[in-house]
């Protein structure tokens, strides 16, 4: 795998746009549009893509409600009848 850079841009590329593809595909790729460049320079630009997503605030995110929460006392609960053993 290589790491290449768009050094012009295209239609189909934006100036400055960073690529992991396979040594075959970069052989071809670089020369007038694209370049090579670092594994670290590709991981520093991922890393701060997913680092600018907003995340949603406590507010926004409903918690999840216990349903047996909104009954009164007595109807959440259970009741397992029991039997009497018989003797025989």
């Amino acid at each position: 795998m290589k790491t290449i850079k768009a050094i012009r841009a295209s239609k189909d590329v934006e100036l400055g746009e960073i690529r992991r593809v396979d040594d075959k595909a970069a052989f071809n790729m670089v020369g007038y549009q694209w370049e090579y460049i670092s594994k670290s320079e590709w991981k520093n630009s991922t890393r701060n893509q997913v680092g600018t997503k907003s995340e949603p605030s406590r507010d926004q995110v409903e918690k999840k409600k216990n349903p047996k929460q909104d009954l009164p006392n007595d109807e959440g609960k259970e009741f397992v009848k029991t039997r009497k053993k018989s003797k025989s």
